[in-house]
């Protein structure tokens, strides 16, 4: 059977027993269970392992691996060659478990334990289009010149994964008759083929029909562009629905410089998005040690993980350094339209076996003040592995900082929100302070911003997550109702936007926490860190999720996973308090009690958190303490019960609910 990609739909995995992850789209990466990194560090048998992956669990010849990798190689040499590669690869991906099968003939990757982002945005791609917007880049980008014949495998590859790509996106696009989707899926295809001239006649079509005409205008110097790099130029059909263009613009008095007579012109009034614009800066160099490719790369290495967040409108690292200086904060806000940027340096140690990166962020709005900042120190042996941990915490540590920062920007915009991004960033810092007054006016702000953009997934996701914290704290009239908004509201966000991580991983949130659907659960954050491995809420509900079912080192490792992408994250205290039922179950109370401790000082008005600290103070037979948590933990739910604590608890083991009850008891804590 051939490798590759084949025609037929993939089947879902399930995702607790997806124990490797890899990324093919753009540069390649692979993931163990834990988020360890197991990429081969020889590209050469990271190329095997793409082989095997794109083969979707079918065993693959040995000879065809030698015939693809040693094509110029005697029968002997090759096989040689290819026993130590599928060695290395085996040691590579140990952390996986069994996940790599070979017999004196053939090599297969079990497919029930993996996770492919190429293979999965084509299963995704058919019914949820949006997961088509992941397609970033070429497959495996970073794999040519391994061999003659693997660079003709290649070549085929990407041709067949793009061709079934924008299939998929053209599918979405002839199924639509109003211009707002024709344009969405429009640009989806000339996202996924840059070169599909088609493409971009469509889109510039539906913007002309939205009344749009200099946007269709902007839309051609791109394809103009882009067609340009690849030798060629415009068609007819192109240039002659662009000088339509010009001509209805200057019969309307309204003629606007192009992009491709201005390239990094943008309108003065920029239209609102949702969400911060933020571009990174190449890195400045300081010192001999540190070469300029490091720099450049691990710019465009963050904003890759920029991008993964969906509030973000990221700009490419390449348009900022096409700027003359592109740390001139000014040109950047006004030729880019950044709201942010990342600026930094890198320097190497003498002798070139350490790196420092220190990065800051700057509002440009104010500025171009720093709102934040901060300094890695990593090993230089291993630039790849270098560039991937210093992205992964860097995105997921000025992530919920950016969240805050547009939150005071909302804030002080008056008299009221005008939109419904400013609605959402206005209720979720009141969800987190959990004062309840502010808390029931978050949900109504959420509400309003639903009724005035029914199609913005964001605000779905919030309120779902914020009907989760209603149940929680014990606040909800009617506990069934808010579980069935709650659930109801999570699988729209997700049918929204099927590639947004946060809206995946708060829908999983919903189904584990409220609803004991532990399975779909752990597939939904499975999915979420797939799209976005650098999100340590993701982290932190997946192995809620685990605890929930039993597995409890499985949650203590997963959830421990967020500390080292974000260990000052603002919402440390929320997910610390995701830390404690497990670390109780597993038999260390005393831990339990330590993490309590640090999250009730930061946050006293969290039920989730002083249930598991008084249970822990009980079972130590800490009696004094117990009680005094108790007390506390009543007068902020009053109706609270061990009789209905269990009812609701998300724990499904008989052995984890008793132990729970025991030290609830133990903290005098009423039964029924």
């Amino acid at each position: 059977m051939p490798d590759g990609f084949g025609e037929a739909p993939l089947p879902p995995r399930e995702a607790d027993q997806v124990t490797l992850r890899l990324r093919l789209i753009g540069r390649m990466d692979a993931w163990g269970l834990a988020s360890e990194r197991v990429l081969p560090r020889v590209r050469k048998t990271r190329g095997i392992l793409a082989v095997l992956a794109l083969s979707a669990g079918r065993p693959v010849l040995r000879s065809r691996l030698t015939s693809l990798f040693w094509s110029t190689r005697d029968r002997e040499q090759a096989r040689a060659s290819l026993r130590q590669s599928l060695h290395e690869l085996g040691q590579a991906l140990s952390p996986c478990g069994q996940v790599l099968l070979a017999t004196r003939e053939t090599a297969t990757l079990v497919g029930d334990r993996l996770w492919v982002d190429a293979t999965e945005v084509l299963r995704l791609g058919s019914a949820e289009p949006a997961a088509l917007d992941v397609v970033e880049g070429p497959l495996l980008e970073d794999l040519d010149g391994l061999d003659p014949a693997f660079d003709a495998w290649l070549v085929e590859e990407r041709r067949r994964f793009r061709e079934r790509a924008r299939s998929l996106a053209e599918g979405h696009f002839s199924a639509h008759d109003q211009p707002e989707a024709r344009a969405v899926a429009a640009r989806r295809i000339t996202g996924i083929d840059a070169a599909h001239e088609t493409g971009w006649l469509a889109l510039m079509q539906a913007l002309a029909d939205l009344g749009d005409r200099a946007g269709a205008l902007e839309a051609f110097g791109q394809a103009r562009e882009t067609l340009s790099q690849a030798g060629a130029a415009p068609s007819s059909m192109l240039e002659d629905f662009a000088q339509k263009l010009r001509t209805d613009l200057r019969a309307e008095g309204a003629a606007r410089v192009t992009p491709a007579e201005a390239p990094l012109a943008l309108p003065a009034a920029r239209p609102a998005a949702r969400g911060a614009r933020i571009g990174v800066a190449p890195l400045k160099l300081l010192g001999s040690g540190a070469g300029e490719h490091l720099s450049i790369a691990l710019a465009d290495e963050i904003t890759t993980a920029l991008s993964r967040f969906r509030w973000l409108a990221v700009v490419s690292s390449a348009s900022i350094a096409r700027l003359e200086d592109p740390t001139d904060t000014v040109r950047a806000r006004a030729d880019l339209g950044l709201d942010l940027m990342l600026a930094g340096s890198v320097q190497a140690a003498a002798g070139g076996t350490q790196v420092r990166v220190a990065l800051s962020l700057l509002d440009l709005r104010a500025s171009a003040e720093v709102v934040w900042a901060q300094r890695f120190d990593r090993d230089a042996s291993d630039i790849f592995a270098l560039q991937d941990e210093v992205a992964a915490e860097v995105v997921a540590r000025v992530d919920p900082e950016i969240l805050l920062i547009e939150a005071r920007r909302a804030e002080s915009r008056a008299p009221a929100p005008a939109t419904a991004y400013d609605m959402l960033l206005r209720a979720i810092p009141a969800i987190y302070r959990l004062d309840r007054v502010p808390f029931m006016e978050a949900g109504v702000l959420l509400a309003a911003a639903i009724a005035r953009e029914p199609d913005y997934a964001a605000p779905h996701a919030w309120y779902a997550y914020w009907h989760v914290f209603l149940v929680g704290q014990g606040w909800a009239d009617t506990a069934e109702e808010a579980m069935a908004a709650a659930g109801a509201l999570a699988e729209r966000a997700v049918s929204l936007d099927p590639a947004d991580a946060r809206g995946l991983t708060i829908a999983g949130h919903v189904q584990a926490y409220l609803h004991r659907r532990h399975d779909q659960a752990i597939a939904l954050h499975e999915r979420a860190l797939g799209l976005n491995p650098n999100l340590p809420m993701a982290w932190v509900f997946s192995g809620a999720a685990h605890g929930y079912a039993g597995r409890h080192a499985e949650a203590i490792r997963r959830i421990e996973r967020y500390r080292r992408l974000s260990p000052m994250d603002p919402h440390a205290f929320l997910f610390e308090t995701g830390l404690m039922t497990p670390t109780l179950l597993e038999g260390e109370p005393g831990r339990a009690v330590a993490i309590g401790e640090a999250v009730i000082a930061v946050q006293p008005r969290l039920t989730a958190a002083w249930k598991p600290y008084a249970a822990a103070l009980g079972l130590l037979g800490r009696t004094e303490e117990a009680h005094a948590a108790g007390r506390r933990l009543l007068a902020i739910e009053p109706g609270f019960t061990v009789a209905g604590f269990l009812a609701t608890c998300p724990y499904v083991r008989d052995a984890d609910l008793r132990t729970l009850a025991e030290g609830l008891l133990r903290a005098g804590l009423p039964k029924d």
